[in-house]
């Protein structure tokens, strides 16, 4: 089980983490602006009329103006600060988490054989409820749960039993009370990938997982999930 954690491209790297704030507030910038606003005052005091002298208050509300501006620069900079050690922490409990126990919510799953535990929410009971997995060829196999009470139903994929090949599948639940519960899967993460948008999780029996969609970062009791 290998984490595929390249750091130059999620911003781990001190280069890397160090330039993001630099792009968002060009230092060189800020400070030409500060040097041709201190020689534009010094200017306008030296060249003022000396019968009709620029009032001390004007002065005060440019340099006000001038202190706002550099205090939302500075914020700028700790705005992206906090992002890029945000990203960096999310990246480190991502990898911490390879070998472990997640639950997440689905919408496929990635069959290979193995046994699939998972569950979903009813709010209201369901006198026929199931489970609808659908091919890449739009062939539905459909799992019967039976009747249900409201609370947290489980149910578990057997591909042998279910005759289900391997490939991925759509998954979904029917029910007669007319609900459509989210679909939590449990699963081993086998490794974690970097992305643009943020790590990604491959979970066995799921497979590729955003970070953003992991519902708890252990296994859930088997009463729950049918394990």
């Amino acid at each position: 089980m290998a984490v595929n954690n390249n750091l130059q491209g999620s911003g781990l790297a001190g280069t890397a983490a160090n330039e993001l704030p630099k792009q968002a507030v060009n230092v060189s910038d800020s400070t030409q602006m500060e040097n041709n606003f201190i020689s534009l005052m010094v200017a306008q005091i030296k060249y003022q009329d000396p019968t009709k002298p620029v009032d001390s208050t004007e002065f005060l509300n440019q340099f006000s103006a001038m202190s706002q501006v550099k205090s939302m620069e500075n914020l700028a900079t700790l705005a992206q600060n906090n992002l890029v050690l945000t990203d960096n922490l999310q990246t480190l409990t991502a990898a911490g988490l390879v070998g472990q126990q997640v639950s997440v919510a689905v919408e496929s799953l990635d069959l290979s054989g193995q046994v699939v535990s998972g569950g979903f929410d009813l709010s209201h009971a369901s006198t026929r409820t199931a489970v609808l997995l659908t091919d890449s060829n739009g062939t539905q196999t459909r799992i019967e749960l039976g009747a249900k009470s409201a609370g947290k139903v489980p149910f578990v994929i057997d591909p042998a039993k279910h005759g289900l090949r391997d490939g991925k599948y759509s998954v979904s639940i029917e029910s007669e009370n007319g609900e459509f519960p989210q679909v939590e899967v449990a699963g081993q993460v086998s490794n974690v990938r970097v992305s643009a948008e943020g790590p990604v999780l491959q979970v066995n029996g799921v497979g590729s997982v955003p970070f953003y969609n992991i519902l708890q970062f252990a296994q859930a009791d088997a009463g729950l999930l049918g394990g």
